[in-house]
């Protein structure tokens, strides 16, 4: 078992000159408490299955548990998630320290217009380079948690 920790924050600038791999991700929830998350999701070309508990105080540690499992499985699997789906491309971009890279998540849909960068770290006070297209940042903020995106989506925002 794992621990997760990472710093989200908004896109404000283009980054797209910097990615070095883009991938198309579609995700639902089976449980979207936020004690535990159960995600699945087709990644390109593989499926996942992933639990998450609640985070520290913070919000940028939290328990992570994720396996692969066929793309076929999480289709049937979506039959029985919440409603809403989250659709979004994830973009890589490697930070310019060298030892982290960016996930840059470009979303669709009912979050149209939503752009937000994460970055994981091996220590919640890991020094890290900041790009000049990242923004405000929003670690800990549940609005911008994916489990909470689809129920409150970013086009009910304005």
């Amino acid at each position: 078992m794992a621990q997760e920790i990472e710093k989200k924050f908004l896109v404000k600038g283009d980054f797209k000159a910097e990615v070095s791999k883009a991938t198309r991700i579609t995700q639902g929830y089976l449980c979207s408490v936020p004690e535990r998350t159960v995600r699945i999701r087709v990644k390109g070309e593989k499926g996942f299955i992933t639990v998450k508990g609640i985070g520290n105080a913070s919000g940028a540690a939290r328990f992570e548990w994720e396996k692969e499992i066929p793309v076929d499985e999480v289709k049937s699997l979506l039959e029985l998630a919440e409603p809403g789906v989250i659709d979004k491309t994830r973009y890589l971009v490697k930070n310019t320290d060298g030892k982290h890279t960016w996930e840059v998540d470009e979303f669709y849909g009912d979050n149209d217009g939503l752009t937000v960068a994460e970055i994981e770290l091996t220590d919640e006070n890991e020094p890290f380079d900041k790009p000049a297209w990242l923004g405000e940042e929003v670690t800990g903020d549940p609005k911008y948690f994916n489990s909470m995106l689809m129920k409150n989506p970013y086009k009910n925002w304005k």
